[in-house]
């Protein structure tokens, strides 16, 4: 029983004294390049026994070990280039089909811990059939609960992306990420944030960026809470056409969406977020 507790209290010393994490989220290198993933910890990785591992995860594959840093072999393909707080995972004529998440690993003891992981992108993951898709809220949703949902959908793509969010400028951190794979092998990424209400009627701009490629080019989608003002008032009948109207083009442009593709650019939407009993 006290053997027991003490290698529980080791591993938490351990993973206290050797935290790792990625210099980089995403890394975005063009084929046949050299890739290079860096990984840093607040204490030393060299000598002391500590042996550092690198793992791969590919889209809808398990985590695989792909470079034991202590050994040799395959260093045709990768090399580890150990440095005092850290080490970098070199990946050599680098292909598409190596786009996944890069983790590094390090073991001390009987003990294995991970880092969070960096997502390398190789080449281009925009196709003709890409396209972007920001959903916002409904008028119900803003009544039914006191916090908001966004979605970015990027849709037709040969491999993941980077999706990033900002308010009026000022970058989240708290997007949870969803991936799909359809029939013909192309991935539906699905980015979804919660926010307050109150920050969703503060008439900010919020904005969905996606970046395909290591050439810069990008989509954004954005919009904002719009509120009607008590004064535009139109007679209760003609508030149900206009409302009817609406539900059928919102249904029209839902079934067309996938077909009218977006090229990388700016694009910037607003969104009429709440209607009023008039």
């Amino acid at each position: 029983m006290l053997f027991a507790k003490y290698l529980i209290f080791s591993s938490m010393v351990l993973g206290a004294q050797l935290s790792l994490y990625p210099t980089q989220q995403f890394l975005f290198v063009e084929i046949s390049a050299t890739a290079k993933i860096p990984c840093s910890s607040k204490e030393k990785l060299e000598g002391g026994g500590i042996s550092v591992y690198w793992y791969r995860r590919r889209e809808g594959e398990g985590p695989t070990c792909i470079k034991k840093c202590l050994n040799d072999q395959n260093v045709s393909k990768f090399a580890c280039k150990p440095e005092t707080h850290g080490m970098t995972l070199e990946i050599y004529n680098v292909q598409q089909n190596e786009t996944g998440d890069y983790y590094c690993a390090v073991k001390s003891s009987s003990y294995l811990i991970f880092g969070n992981g960096s997502t390398l992108i190789v080449g281009d993951s925009y196709t003709a059939s890409s396209c972007v898709l920001l959903l916002v809220p409904s008028p119900h949703s803003l009544i039914s609960t006191g916090m908001v949902d966004l979605a970015c959908i990027v849709h037709g793509v040969s491999n993941p992306v980077q999706i990033s969010w900002n308010i009026s400028g000022d970058r989240q951190e708290q997007a949870r990420m969803r991936s799909l794979k359809a029939k013909d092998g192309s991935l539906m990424l699905i980015s979804h944030i919660s926010i307050p209400k109150d920050t969703w009627t503060s008439v900010k701009i919020f904005t969905c960026e996606v970046k395909f490629n290591s050439s810069g080019n990008r989509v954004k989608k954005s919009a904002r809470y719009f509120e009607l003002h008590p004064s535009w008032c139109v007679p209760q009948i003609l508030h149900h056409v206009v409302a009817v109207f609406l539900l059928g083009l919102m249904v029209s442009l839902s079934l067309a969406w996938i077909r009218r593709c977006s090229t990388p650019g700016n694009q910037h939407i607003t969104v009429h977020a709440r209607w009023r009993d008039l």
